[in-house]
């Protein structure tokens, strides 16, 4: 049997992060995950006010000195806020930062300028924030001037109620992710509504509400059946709320600090994705252990894909195990768990029948292109796959078939999760072993930026 252990959550730990420091006190947090993006938010929180300090023996622990709301940016000069490649960085913090006061400037890796921010920075200015794009409208870099959140410039709507404003989630649902952690900072209950036309990532939201909650923080979450304006909103546990719809969802964010206190990161589902796939791939039983199967995070979805395609699976509350199995085809909706594409997409080339995976158009715009990236690699390696505008079709070699990858050049694109999702092949490669498949991939070094550990750890699987 093989054992290995996830990474902590790269999504709890930016937000822990940024509750800290928007804390009135010090905090302790501990298992915060130590990669690229992280650091990151870490450093830009720094600047802004808060003070980390590393707690002694303990890998992945801070003190946090909050700064009771009042994240501070240049007088004139704006602060430079680098944000490199992270897009969750960027997003929560542009918006946790129009709560501060000062300026600021939010810029990136070239990658992280193509991608959009124009949805958010609206509703900055909506709060009565100034922001001038620096290149292209829409997207980084630009510079954010701001006295905090005026809720009294968002307007009143008839049936909503006052200070409310509607924020699309189409996307990305990092937007309504920051925008919530910075509300509190506002003088007034803010009632944020769900706009736009579709809904990406909603677990993601639930993600946010726990920080929020864990900090003590208030808030209402509500839905109605229909947009109709007589539908009655009904107040919902969010914490079961797991899909909602345009224009039927309301929370309303009560102002008030974020109160310190000691916190544990849970391990990380999307990191841990391609350790439980592997076992899936692999031909012994794999245990991945420090995950909760009843975790919140989106990822998790994973669980369910592949008991969909015929996996053998055993949850724990602090591990899962997996027994290799053939695998078949299925069709499924991934708008809600789109980082796990490319590892779905490597499961699908080596299952029985075709996969189709639908609903992520927002992929094009991650890190790299997550729909044209996995179509092209999984070519090289001999599969047919078809590239849609929302999705693929992945046609498998069957559960049976290996291949061969020496001299095939393997291409992350920059992204940590095409890295790791294309170290799968060694499990199903008749002449590269796992602890020799980063040699073909162009740069193993973009794991570090959610899972700085992974080629140490993926070395578990070398003999199986």
């Amino acid at each position: 049997m093989i054992e290995v252990t996830a990474p902590s959550s790269k999504s709890f730990s930016h937000r822990y992060l940024i509750a800290a420091a928007l804390a009135n006190g010090v905090s302790e947090i501990r298992n915060v995950l130590d990669a690229d993006d992280t650091a990151c938010t870490r450093e830009i929180l720094s600047l802004a006010g808060a003070v980390f300090t590393p707690l002694e023996n303990c890998p992945g622990g801070w003190r946090v000195q909050g700064t009771g709301g009042r994240l501070r940016g240049g007088k004139t000069d704006p602060l430079p806020c680098y944000v490199h490649e992270s897009g969750t960085t960027c997003r929560l913090l542009s918006a946790v930062l129009a709560s501060g006061r000062g300026a600021f400037r939010i810029h990136g890796a070239p990658r992280m300028h193509d991608r959009p921010i124009g949805v958010l920075v609206e509703a900055l200015r909506a709060f009565g924030c100034d922001v001038t794009y620096e290149e292209k409208d829409g997207y980084p870099p630009f510079v954010l001037r701001t006295r905090g959140l005026d809720a009294e410039m968002l307007p009143a709507e008839e049936h909503l109620g006052r200070h409310t404003l509607a924020v699309s989630m189409a996307e990305s649902s990092q937007y309504f992710s920051g925008l919530l952690l910075a509300c509190p900072q506002t003088d007034e209950i803010v009632t944020l509504t769900l706009g736009g036309s579709k809904v990406v990532s909603w677990p993601y939201i639930g993600l946010t509400l726990q920080c929020m909650a864990d900090f003590n923080i208030k808030f209402l979450v509500e839905t109605r059946e229909s947009t109709d304006e007589d539908a009655d909103w009904e107040l919902v546990d969010w914490r079961k709320l797991h899909s909602v719809k345009p224009g039927c969802l309301r929370i309303k964010v009560q102002p008030g600090y974020y109160r310190a206190g000691r916190f544990q990161v849970e391990g990380d589902w999307s990191g841990a994705s391609y350790l439980v796939a592997a076992g899936a791939l692999g031909r012994e039983r794999t245990t991945v252990l420090g995950m909760r199967e009843d975790s919140l995070q989106g990822d998790r979805a994973l669980l369910d894909i592949l008991e969909q395609m015929g996996a053998s699976l055993l949850c724990t509350k602090r591990d899962i195990s997996v027994v290799p199995r053939p695998l078949h085809g299925v069709t499924v909706d991934m708008s809600q768990c789109p980082d796990l594409v490319p590892t779905v997409a490597v499961l699908a080339a080596f299952a029985d029948g075709d996969t189709t995976i639908t609903n992520v158009a927002h992929l094009r715009i991650k890190e790299s292109d997550r729909i044209k990236a996995p179509a092209t690699s999984l070519r090289s390696i001999g599969v047919h796959v078809e590239e849609h505008d929302d999705g693929l079709t992945i046609h498998g070699l069957g559960s049976d078939v290996r291949v061969n990858l020496a001299g095939v050049r393997l291409f992350a694109n920059n992204d940590h999760r095409m890295a790791m999702s294309q170290a799968l092949y060694s499990l199903r490669s008749n002449d590269v072993r796992p602890a020799e498949i980063f040699r073909q991939i162009d740069n193993p070094q973009v794991v570090s930026k959610s899972f700085p550990n992974f080629w140490k750890t993926f070395e578990a699987f070398a003999n199986d």
